[in-house]
């Protein structure tokens, strides 16, 4: 099993880190929570940028409670997690990042689920270590960019993540991130991240351009 001190000791000091968080910013989580909601008589609503509040049970129309909510995420997570698919144009860009990055996967799945989605998401062409980091990824963030003397670059859909990893890595370059398009209309660039963009091929060329400064 990966883990953050494993991956430490694998890490190339003279090379740029790129930690990437993988729902919303990999893979289409909206979209496939929205069809799991639906078959335990549920719906997903986005009316705003959260999960809570915003999943109702169809039979009443009453919104979830907070515990409902939990028991949806933990059965997706089972019932789904090999079966996310990607967003469009990650594996084209994170091959043209291979050559300038070491990347790596800090993604907040449940530790048991942590292989399964390893395996989906190496099956989809993305062979990269996969962390199952929990709550705030600051501190993990921190201990990764203290391995390289390069550039490190995390990359994550919530705001306070980035703003965890601002308090505990400022010197790490934040990117705010969401594929989801009718999630990404729902909120701006977060105020701790340097950039935000919702499309790969923008991305990638922002991160190539972060490694090509003096």
């Amino acid at each position: 099993m990966t883990s953050i001190a494993d991956l430490k000791t694998e890490l190339d000091p003279t090379r740029p880190l790129l930690l990437l968080d993988a729902d919303e910013v990999l893979l289409r989580f909206v979209e496939t929570l929205e069809a799991y909601l639906l078959t335990q008589k549920a719906e997903l609503r986005l009316e705003s940028f959260q999960l809570s509040g915003n999943i109702f049970m169809q039979e009443t129309g009453e919104a979830a409670t907070q515990e409902a909510v939990k028991g949806f995420i933990a059965g997706f997570f089972d019932t789904c997690v090999d079966d996310v698919p990607l967003i469009d144009g990650v594996n084209d860009a994170l091959e043209a990042l291979r050559p300038h990055y070491q990347i790596a996967i800090l993604s907040n799945v449940p530790s048991h689920c942590r292989e399964r989605r390893a395996a989906s998401l190496k099956a989809q062409g993305l062979d990269f270590p996969v962390i199952a980091n929990r709550g705030e990824k600051g501190p993990g963030a921190k201990l990764l960019a203290a391995a390289t003397n390069a550039q490190t670059v995390f990359v994550d859909d919530l705001p306070p993540q980035l703003a965890s990893v601002a308090a505990h890595a400022p010197d790490t370059h934040r990117v705010h991130f969401i594929g989801d398009p009718r999630l990404a209309k729902l909120i701006g660039k977060a105020p701790d991240a340097h950039a935000r963009f919702d499309q790969w091929p923008d991305l990638m060329t922002h991160l190539e351009a972060l490694v090509r400064e003096p």
